[in-house]
């Protein structure tokens, strides 16, 4: 288990090399879930935001909320209890944004994501890949 640093401890480079991990256990427990089209979008340099947007979808309502939860389940597990700052639609399921300060989570049904189009939005950002079962 991923033990918490005071701030003082942590440099700028082990910050990010534990940012890409959570990202990596983000997308692992998205793929648990079976998510489709996962991009990894590195936000860092155009926006102020967060470090990272993680995009993915699932095909039903009921898929969406389990992603969400297997996302929740493991980063608490990994990380020492780490919650997302906030959650939002999970009631309705068809977008559910998970803010975990440096890393954003948005959950899409298809059709919400195609009309959300986020990926052109932020088509200046590095795209990171995501390769299943590394």
């Amino acid at each position: 288990m991923n033990q918490p640093l005071s701030i003082a401890q942590i440099t700028s480079s082990e910050a990010a090399e534990a940012t890409q991990a959570l990202v990596q256990t983000i997308v692992e427990a998205a793929d648990d879930r079976k998510a489709a089209d996962i991009e990894i979008l590195k936000v860092t340099e155009v926006s102020y935001l967060s470090d990272y947007f993680i995009l993915l979808s699932g095909f039903s309502r009921t898929q969406v909320r389990a992603i969400c939860d297997s996302i929740e389940g493991k980063v608490e597990e990994e990380y020492n209890h780490r919650r997302p700052i906030r959650i939002e639609g999970k009631s309705e399921a068809s977008w559910i944004l998970m803010d975990y300060g440096d890393i954003i989570v948005h959950i899409f049904l298809p059709s919400e994501r195609e009309f959300y189009n986020l990926e052109a939005f932020w088509g200046h950002a590095s795209r990171i890949p995501f390769v299943p079962g590394i």
